[in-house]
């Protein structure tokens, strides 16, 4: 194939994954569904544009092979620089059932579907169910992006992508050489796993900290330090993989070595961090529309029939049984709601380690007569890339193109509060609103304010909170409210006006240390509170109103005051006398608010469903459990 027909081709694959990505994100839905179909547009089962032929064929396409190998290590490494340590304490038992049980269920689950729905050898069973253990941040990153569920949802399945992109990878290398090569006993099996996890990570921590130090103690060009510093992180994602993969000569080793090393350096406190995460974040978008396009013009129709009426039932039993099973005995416990739940079986789209690596074993496969057709007649390297392919395009554009959707319908995505300013203010009003079940988003550029904030457990970002795009970030084009409380009023009035005018924010508190701005915050529509007249008013009210001021502050600890909207059916149309009945001993609806109007209801008024109960009790446990009654999957 000519070069300038090479160059071309690569010109347009990059340039339509790149137009894909934007759209994706104007129509604020996962990229990789564009990315998939603007491939096969494209391809020789579309317009024809690109074709196999433009990356040769047999061996000639090893040079695909290695950039495909380089660009998922970007992708990976991208993912686990991500990851931190912090989030992993959200859901640590959770995350770790995910990569372990459930990467079991979905291994087991799918190799028995494979054997007896497409009639495989159950050694080429398990070769498809180890790729198709992988979700991948290629592909659930760019859901929890667009679709802002609660902090631990989002950590605990990107945790189980990245783990288990790195657990498929090595696996199915692993499987291959006990199919292909015919090695015998699941001991060859077991230590061919071991060494490539070893031998990456041991390449990945070496790498990793050698470059922090670098960092940390080597004094970079003072004009070009953060742009230097972005380039020895991008070396060392690929000098990690390459080193595992050529120098030690241990195949599927690098992706553990890349992951390792992008988990060390992200959680190292590096400098210009930030300004390395969003290089990265520039690179990996470039690579991902690369790889995923390339892969999808492979994508053969041909392959796809050829499965019949098996394949149908395998994405299905992928999907629909074993996906939800291996979800909910991971989950078992009161972290996550019933419904986040049930979206986390929803959302399980395979990524491109399946497809990348399918790939290379198709090629393998197609070139050796080792491995023999099934009973069908369909070939052992059509039946590999035929499931992987139709599993991959079925869950991406069902699970992740309806992923928005899905959430909606369920109810699980929270109406954040922002706070914007991590100081005393900022974080004792966020410890009062998580104490209630509001999901809590802390914003400020202070470095130290930021770590202070972590350490006390809070979601944190950090960045300038009158920047758009940091409150974007943050989570402000999907919070309810957001809270301006920095000690610094110009701070404050600029935070409320964005919040106002570019994300619609219903309502926006600001914090006016001066009584003279309070006239300012008036005329944005912002509700302010003046720091000396909230004192004031505070002394005011333990000097006429004691008791109720007591139980407010003091009482507030143990006690509690919630609002809830009442969704439960069994409990339409009774009288708050047989409500309250129904609720734990110590709690009372002591106002309930419908169509606007708030009434201090007798025993006799008549709930409805909708209606917004304010219930008062002495126990916090028990208002707890009211709300659960009254609304079964408010979160907490």
């Amino acid at each position: 194939m000519a070069p300038q027909e090479l160059i071309a081709a690569v010109v347009l694959i990059v340039g339509i994954g790149v137009g894909a990505q934007v759209l994706a994100d104007r129509l604020r839905v996962p990229s990789v569904m564009f990315l998939i179909f603007a491939g096969v547009a494209v391809g020789p089962e579309g317009l024809g544009l690109v074709t196999p032929d433009v990356f040769g064929s047999g061996e000639s396409m090893a040079p695909l092979s290695a950039i495909v190998g380089l660009s998922v290590a970007v992708i990976v490494f991208e993912g686990a620089f991500h990851l931190k340590l912090d989030r992993l304490r959200e859901t640590p038992r959770e995350s770790l059932r995910l990569v372990t049980l459930g990467a079991g269920i979905s291994l087991v689950g799918t190799a028995v579907v494979v054997h007896y729905a497409l009639g495989a050898s159950w050694r080429m069973s398990a070769l498809i169910g180890s790729l198709l253990i992988a979700t991948g941040p290629t592909v659930i990153t760019p859901i929890v992006k667009v679709v802002p569920v609660r902090e631990p949802v989002a950590a605990a399945l990107e945790t189980e992508g990245i783990i288990n992109d790195v657990t498929a990878a090595i696996l199915a290398f692993a499987t291959f050489e006990f199919l292909v090569l015919d090695e015998s006993g699941v001991l060859a099996l077991v230590l061919s796993f071991a060494t490539r996890l070893g031998a990456g990570v041991l390449v990945g921590v070496v790498v990793a900290l050698a470059v922090a130090y670098l960092l940390r103690r080597t004094e970079l060009s003072p004009d070009n330090a953060p742009q230097n510093a972005r380039l020895i992180v991008l070396i060392a994602a690929l000098g990690a993989y390459g080193i595992a993969e050529t120098v030690l000569g241990i195949q599927e080793s690098g992706i553990a070595a890349v992951a390792t090393a992008g988990l060390v350096l992200g959680n190292a406190g590096l400098p210009y961090e930030e300004r390395i995460e969003e290089f990265k974040g520039d690179i990996t978008l470039v690579v991902l529309s690369f790889v995923f396009v390339t892969l999808a013009t492979l994508l053969s129709l041909e392959d796809l029939l050829a499965l019949g009426l098996g394949g149908v039932v395998v994405v299905i039993a992928v999907a629909g049984v074993i996906r939800p099973l291996g979800v909910y005995l991971s989950t078992a416990g009161d972290r996550f709601t019933r419904n986040e739940r049930a979206f986390m079986s929803a959302i399980g789209p395979r990524g491109i380690i399946p497809a990348a690596v399918a790939t290379l074993f198709a090629l393998e496969l197609r070139a050796t007569d080792a491995v023999p057709a099934t009973a069908q007649g369909v070939s052992a390297a059509t039946l590999l890339v035929g499931t992987v392919f139709l599993v991959i395009l079925a869950t991406v554009v069902f699970q992740g193109g309806l992923a928005r959707h899905i959430a909606q319908g369920l109810d699980v995505i929270p109406m954040r509060v922002v706070i914007v300013g991590a100081g005393r203010v900022g974080t004792e009003l966020a410890a009062r609103l998580e104490e209630r079940g509001e999901e809590v988003v802390l914003l400020d550029k202070d470095d130290e304010a930021v770590e202070r904030a972590k350490e006390r457990g809070f979601t944190v970002k950090n960045g300038d909170g009158t920047n758009a795009d940091v409150l974007d970030t943050a989570g402000a084009d999907n919070a309810k409210v957001v809270v301006a409380a920095t000690p610094d009023d110009d701070v404050n009035l600029l935070v409320a006006q964005l919040a106002r005018t570019n994300f619609g924010v219903e309502e926006v508190v600001g914090r006016a240390n001066q009584p003279a701005n309070l006239e300012a915050f008036r005329d944005l529509d912002v509700q302010s509170i003046s720091a000396g007249h909230a004192v004031a008013a505070a002394m005011d009210n333990q000097i006429e109103r004691p008791g109720i001021t007591q139980w407010m502050t003091e009482g507030d600890r143990e006690g509690d005051v919630q609002e809830v909207e009442l969704t439960e059916r069994d409990f339409d149309g009774i009288t708050v006398a047989d409500l309250a009945a129904r609720l734990p001993d110590g709690c009372i609806v002591a106002m309930v608010g419908r169509d606007g109007d708030h009434t201090v209801p007798d025993g006799d008024f008549r709930v409805q469903v909708g209606d917004h109960l304010t219930i008062i009790g002495e126990d916090r446990d028990s208002v707890h459990e009211a709300l659960r009654k009254v609304h079964p999957d408010v979160t907490l």
